[in-house]
Formats: C-alpha cells, sequence, structure tokens
C-alpha cells in the first residue's frame, strides 16, 4: 500500500496545528504527506484508498526515552543465557511496540552476567519496527562495596579511577547517540532490592571529576545526560553543564529554576529508579510551569518505589513498558486540571522524548513530512487511557505493525 488515507474522530497532531476533529492524514512511503480536516483532505485526494477510524482518535505513538529493555531486562525476566539474551530481548521489544512504543532510547550501562558489545545490542535490533537509540554510559550500583561497569569494558567490573580516564570516558562518548544516563552521579539502586544495595545514593565524582566529563562530551560536539537524585547531586550537574537530567528526584524550587535558565531538559520517572522518592505530579507541573521541556520515561524493566500516593502498585515486581501510561496518567491529570492543552499534555509522551532523542525531525507529533509512526486508540494515551488493551493499532513508518484485534 504505497498511498492511503485514514479518517479519524480526532487527530491529537501535538504540532502547532492542534487537535483536528474529524481529521484526516495522508501517509505515502512511510512519511505523513497530509494532515487536516476531512473535508479538506478527502477532496485532495479522492481516489485514493481510505481507513476509517471515525470511532477512534489518532495520536503520535510513544517514545519511552530511558529504558533498559536489553541489557538488564532479559536476565531479569527470563532464564537465558548469552545464546538466549537477545531472543528474549526481542520479546521484550515486541511488548513494547504493543504497548504503542515505536522508539525507544537504551541505556548500554555494562551487564556482570552479559559480555556484549554496543555494536552487538545494534545488531540485535536490526530488522524490528522500532527506532532505537542507545546511550553509552558507565554505572555505579550501590552494593555494599559499589560496583563499576561501563559499555565499553562490558561485563568486566572496573575501578572508580577508569570512570575518569579520559580515554575510556572519550571511547563511551563516541559511541554514544543521545544523552541518556552517560554518568551516574549517584550510585544506583538499579533493580535490586534496598537490602541489597545499601549505598545506592552515594556520590560518585567530585566536581573536578564530573566537570573533565562534561568537557569531553561537548569537545565531540555532543550532549551529556546524568543519573542524578538529592540536591548536591542536582547541584553538581547543573554547575558543571550537565544537559539532560534523568530522575532529579528531590530537587528544590530554587534548582528547578536554574535548570530552566540553563536550558536543562529533565526525564522525569515517577515510577522510581533512584534512592529517593520519584517524580510526583506536582513537581512535573513545576518543571513545565518554569519552562523546562519534560518526558516522563519508564527506566523499565524497575521494581516501583514503595508507598508512594500517585503509584497504583502494591507489590514489588518488575514493571515494564506497558506501565508508561499508567505512571503518566497523574502528572497528566494534573497538567489537564492546571489549563494545559491535550496537545502539550501528550508531548511528554510523544514530542519531547523524541527531542530527547535527537530525532523530533523524524517522530513524535503528526505533521508533513514526518515518519508515519501512530496509534489508533479509545482514547489519549495516558491521559484518557491507561489500559494497553485500548490501543488498537500501532503503524510504524506507515505500516500496521500491531493490531487488536488482528486482522
Amino acid at each position: 500500500m504505497s498511498i492511503y488515507m485514514i479518517r479519524a474522530k480526532k487527530i491529537i497532531t501535538v504540532s502547532h496545528i492542534g487537535t483536528i476533529e474529524d481529521g484526516a492524514m495522508v501517509i505515502q512511503n512511510e512519511k505523513i504527506i497530509e494532515v487536516g480536516t476531512w473535508e479538506n483532505i478527502r477532496k485532495q485526494y479522492s481516489s485514493i484508498q481510505v481507513i476509517d477510524y471515525t470511532n477512534d482518535v489518532v495520536t503520535p505513538s510513544l517514545v519511552d526515552c530511558h529504558t533498559h529493555l536489553l541489557e538488564f531486562a532479559p536476565t531479569s525476566l527470563y532464564p537465558v543465557t548469552s545464546d538466549t539474551h537477545f531472543l528474549a530481548g526481542k520479546a521484550i521489544l515486541l511488548h513494547a511496540l504493543s504497548t504503542g512504543i515505536t522508539a525507544l532510547g537504551e541505556q548500554i550501562c555494562g551487564h556482570p552476567l552479559g559480555d556484549f558489545s554496543i555494536e552487538d545490542y545494534r545488531k540485535a535490533v536490526h530488522g524490528i519496527p522500532l527506532n532505537v537509540s542507545f546511550a553509552t554510559t558507565s554505572i555505579s550500583i550501590g552494593f555494599e562495596k559499589i560496583a563499576h561497569f561501563t559499555s565499553i569494558t562490558q561485563s568486566k567490573a572496573v575501578h572508580k579511577k577508569d570512570l575518569v580516564d579520559p580515554f575510556l570516558v572519550r571511547q563511551i562518548a563516541k559511541e554514544s547517540e543521545y544523552p541518556g544516563e552517560n554518568i551516574f552521579i549517584n550510585a544506583t539502586p538499579a533493580n535490586f532490592t534496598k537490602n541489597e544495595v545499601p549505598k545506592a545514593g552515594e556520590l560518585i565524582y567530585t566536581i573536578e571529576e564530573m566537570q573533565q566529563i562534561v568537557d569531553i562530551y561537548h569537545g565531540f560536539g555532543k550532549k551529556i545526560g546524568a543519573h542524578v537524585a538529592g540536591i548536591v547531586g542536582i547541584e553538581m550537574a547543573l554547575e558543571v553543564g550537565v544537559d539532560v537530567l534523568h530522575h532529579a528526584h528531590s530537587i528544590t524550587d530554587e534548582l528547578i529554576a536554574r535548570a530552566s535558565d540553563q536550558g536543562v531538559q529533565i526525564v522525569a520517572t515517577p515510577m522510581g529508579g533512584t534512592h529517593l522518592t520519584p517524580n510526583s505530579p506536582e513537581e512535573i507541573l513545576k518543571f513545565i510551569k518554569a519552562g523546562i521541556p519534560v518526558s516522563i520515561s519508564t527506566d523499565a524493566y524497575l521494581p516501583p518505589y514503595p508507598e508512594v500516593p500517585w503509584l497504583p502498585y502494591e507489590d514489588k515486581l518488575l514493571k515494564g513498558p506497558d506501565q508508561l501510561m499508567l505512571i503518566a496518567n497523574p502528572s497528566m491529570q494534573v497538567l489537564k486540571e492546571n489549563n494545559f492543552d491535550e496537545n502539550a499534555i501528550l508531548a511528554l509522551l510523544t514530542n519531547n522524548p523524541a527531542t530527547i532523542l535527537g530525532k523530533h525531525h523524524q517522530f513524535g507529533r503528526l505533521e508533513k513530512g514526518l515518519d508515519a509512526n501512530f496509534i489508533v486508540a479509545e482514547g489519549i494515551p495516558g491521559l484518557e487511557i491507561t489500559d494497553i488493551e485500548r490501543i488498537k493499532k500501532v503503524y510504524y513508518q506507515g505500516k500496521l505493525v500491531i493490531s487488536r484485534p488482528f486482522s
């Protein structure tokens, strides 16, 4: 099907056009070539096939810009070996696709149980209808004796001094495709239980060491992102010029204002990811009111932070990308209550994370010239619906890749 048109009850474009009631969109050769009202578009393209979704809402497909689906998730979820690791990874990616996600930001940190190179991960996603960007990183895990790994040294543990070795940092920076968790300012709990990681949250770097690392990334013309939580860590990140704060749990109003002044972006993770209480809906509202571009992400697979009022979980089981709409819903509802437009609200799961990935010129909105990555659903994802079963169709580059019911 080289050219076709879809008609929808409404199209949420997440662009300057906004919401189009009784909308239509024309797709040709993987791209959107026209979007507007049904009345106008049908006159221009009267002879092409029309797919009728007039009972449903069409939106950009979702973007989860902070995940660990290919490296840590397979061994956490399946009894895999090195030979079946990526088989499990592909199953996890298919599950993500079924939830309406067509773009991911994957962190490759170095894993003690998987001696895989960044090229192995890139090959693993080849041919899968997902756009995957990789952030190569170093990681410090808060065990009693803090463990350090890097994407370059793979399964081999390294010493703290190696994390600041300019040669190794340059290798990591060269391979990184976007500002993910390139450095862990605080030791991470990862997906371990609290008693297993007693030093989660401990600061890893001095201000001088961080400045050296940031300068290397900027010297390559690349932005750098950091895993960070707590006042001191966030202050350090802002002081040295980190471009993207991942988590930023327990950030203060003063630091929010400073981040805004510096043009810093924030990837919020309401489900957890650090040693501190995750981002609340009210905190995310503060970010946005301060003019900070905010993306909401799962950091999956992850156990939910215990006993926070905006999370519905009563268990500590690992949660995956299917939770993106659910964990975003409280923040999206708060934005709606504060009179934000539905396009601006949906941008937290579409255009803003696409921008983090450096791919906002490819997807994240429904407008002429962009990839035809979109979903057909019973409501606006994250705002009106949270159940993945209510996402009926997922299109990637114009092709129908997920269909409920199968058809």
